[in-house]
């Protein structure tokens, strides 16, 4: 299965009065980690939306192991899991810079809508991309 992987920086501006990034943050790090997995494998929000699909997040969650605090480096791992066949999901870890400590993990779900809203099933393109990385390919 592919892992991908890309950095952030915990701004000034991600942290609580304590110094630790406000916990609603992690699920825009997860954003980023998924826009840029898609991106890595060629493909771009807009250019899916340019097709007139829309994925909307139906479930999210995230469990907490660690706290990030201003100015860490996070590594996001993104990946995307095969297996579910009636929409996307996404599988993340947030890590320290040196990657030996887990700050978080989750996943997102999402639904694959067209242009009126109406739930379809993830289109070919999707589906492809899907099976080029799944671990049974």
């Amino acid at each position: 299965m592919l892992i991908h992987q890309t950095t952030c920086r915990v701004i000034y501006g991600d942290t609580d009065n304590m110094g630790y990034a406000y916990y609603g943050n992690f699920f825009r790090w997860f954003e980023i980690g998924r826009n840029e997995l898609f991106r890595s494998l060629g493909l771009t929000y807009r250019s899916v939306e340019d097709k007139g699909v829309f994925l909307p997040v139906s479930e999210a969650h995230c469990k907490y192991s660690t706290p990030a605090r201003y100015d860490d480096v996070l590594v996001i791992e993104t990946s995307l899991d095969p297996k579910v066949k009636a929409g996307v999901k996404f599988d993340y870890r947030i890590l320290s810079e040196n990657g030996q400590t887990i700050l978080a993990q989750g996943y997102t779900k999402h639904a694959c809508v067209d242009r009126q809203g109406k739930v379809v099933r993830p289109p070919e393109f999707i589906r492809e991309v899907m099976a080029g990385i799944s671990p049974e390919s």
